[in-house]
């Protein structure tokens, strides 16, 4: 099974899965890089896959399914027009052509009924996390609570360490200019830092990343780590009162960051 990103936008990722035959979509915000990969590498659309309901995520639905009706997996808690697969967390989705299937995460908090897609049966594995959790970050609270976000966050970082993350956005070298001063020693971050930064130079995706090097690096799984939390204490200049009080004040401070 091949897995590649199709650029869109200023620093969107679609991610396209194929066998050689036929390809999956993730989160298709535009049609064209799906239609594009799709006659350059020969392949028939088989699924798509959303993980919320934002415009640069959904955008490209209703041209992909102009031409051909493949069945479209979405979060149950959202209101999405063309999903015909509506899927709650325990769900498992079972897909032909390409032959993979999945089991669904309910991970609320950027937006209300955001999923996650977890691969079955691959090794190592992965997860499609969409917006929720970044390489070094995780996703605004636009829709959710700071508990919703904590509570998902935890469900994805359970994940086995190899577990490989494709998220939807090329924030990682922001991302990780946050964390240094969130986090400011973590040198596991730091060489890591320096592996991205090779790879945007070079041009390509620092993604993906794995459960095991967020667990390490990314400072919104690591609320209940002093050295985080010390410091975004004394940026919020108050005693936080637990990880979830410490992930608020750390996505309100990433905000104005």
């Amino acid at each position: 099974m091949n897995i590649i990103p199709l650029p869109a936008f200023r620093d969107n990722y679609i991610w396209l899965v194929h066998d050689g035959h036929h390809a999956l979509v993730v989160d298709p915000g535009d049609a064209e890089p799906v239609e594009d990969a799709l006659r350059r590498l020969d392949l028939r659309l088989g699924a798509i896959l959303v993980t919320h309901h934002h415009a640069d995520h959904v955008g490209g639905l209703a041209r992909l399914l102009a031409h051909t009706r493949v069945p479209v997996f979405g979060p149950a808690g959202e209101a999405i027009e063309l999903v015909s697969h509506p899927v709650v967390e325990g769900d498992e989705i079972r897909i032909t052509a390409p032959g993979i299937a999945f089991r669904v995460l309910d991970v609320p908090g950027h937006t209300a009924g955001h999923v996650a897609y977890v691969a079955m049966d691959i090794e190592p594995g992965l997860v499609f996390c969409g917006d929720t959790l970044f390489s070094a970050g995780c996703g605004r609270l636009f829709e959710g609570s700071p508990a919703q976000l904590a509570s998902s966050l935890g469900k994805l970082a359970a994940l086995p360490p190899d577990t490989r993350v494709y998220c939807t956005h090329e924030y990682t070298l922001s991302n990780l200019a946050f964390a240094r001063v969130a986090e400011p020693d973590n040198a596991e971050r730091d060489a890591y830092a320096q592996h991205c930064e090779t790879m945007r130079a070079q041009g390509a995706p620092t993604l993906p990343s794995t459960i095991g090097r967020e667990r390490a690096i990314n400072p919104f799984l690591r609320c209940d780590r002093a050295s985080v939390a010390q410091t975004v204490s004394a940026h919020a200049g108050r005693a936080l009162q637990d990880a979830t009080d410490c992930l608020a004040a750390l996505r309100a401070w990433k905000d104005g960051f």
